[in-house]
């Protein structure tokens, strides 16, 4: 259950190309890197020739169990997650009354979803049909033939990490920036938001290779950071400002949406800090 395969990208691997890109490249690395995501999966039978899969629960006791799986809820909601991002994008985008920001941005996370799972469906089922119980987080851990597939679905993972850490990293830089310029009192310059991206991607990368448990952070911020400005806090907002019909089916769907993100977030830290410990019993720093 903790074994559904979740995207195989790790932080590290997109800081070091982070500077490289710039903002009106990153709809084209997006579409490329998505496209590509999936592409191992053609090949995934000849990884998997001669191996026994078994579909049994991974866990010896039944907590196991349950803790494993809501870290994979916590992953999936990381996976779906974003919704803080798209308020940075809506606010670059031109707003009349006559034209407004919101129909193109519907559209938009219609379109997005719709690739989301075209990419990362695949890869959950086709990964959990060949490997079974012993998947791993990062699915090509799992996948050890043919060596020229693993290199190349690993040259599609750089690609992708170079749009996905430039997106999420926005937010982050901007904020960091306005900071040093408006109380720290620096001068506005290339100089300065060269040294500030610099110094935040050199620290992503020591954490991203100090702590590589890539399964149990997902859970544990899928459900503790994401979970609730993606999945319940716009509902809640909504409901306050807009004041929808009592019991009507905008109001029951809210508040669906409002029970589940706050159970996401309660009980996915708890699956993925349960992942974490365990995997940190056997690691050994930089070893």
């Amino acid at each position: 259950m903790h074994g559904f395969p979740s995207h195989p990208i790790e932080m590290r691997n997109g800081g070091i190309l982070l500077f490289i890109m710039s903002l009106p490249w990153l709809a084209l690395v997006s579409l490329v890197s998505r496209m590509l995501c999936p592409r191992w999966d053609a090949s995934v039978g000849r990884g998997i020739e001669g191996r026994v899969v078994s579909y049994e629960l991974r866990g010896e006791k039944t907590s196991d169990n349950v803790f494993m799986f809501l870290s994979a809820l916590g992953e999936v909601a990381f996976a779906y997650a974003g919704h803080n991002v798209v308020l940075e994008i809506q606010a670059t985008i031109p707003s009349t009354p006559e034209k407004p920001s919101t129909g193109p941005m519907w559209k938009g996370v219609w379109v997005a979803y719709l690739i989301v799972a075209v990419c990362y469906l695949p890869v959950a089922f086709i990964g959990y049909w060949a490997f079974g119980n012993h998947v791993e987080d990062n699915i090509l851990l799992s996948l050890e033939k043919p060596m020229w597939l693993v290199a190349a679905a690993n040259m599609f993972v750089v690609v992708h990490v170079i749009g996905s850490y430039q997106v999420f990293a926005m937010a982050m830089f901007d904020m960091i920036e306005t900071y040093a310029v408006k109380t720290v009192k620096l001068k506005p310059s290339t100089f300065l938001r060269f040294t500030v991206r610099t110094i935040y991607v050199a620290l992503t990368l020591f954490v991203g290779m100090s702590i590589p448990f890539f399964g149990g952070l997902m859970g544990f911020f899928g459900g503790f950071a994401l979970a609730p400005t993606s999945y319940y806090l716009p509902c809640i907002i909504w409901l306050i400002i807009v004041k929808p019909k009592r019991f009507g089916f905008s109001w029951w769907m809210n508040w669906f949406c409002i029970i589940i993100g706050i159970l996401l977030t309660v009980l996915s830290p708890i699956g993925g800090m349960w992942t974490l410990v365990k995997q940190a019993k056997d690691y050994r720093f930089y070893q």
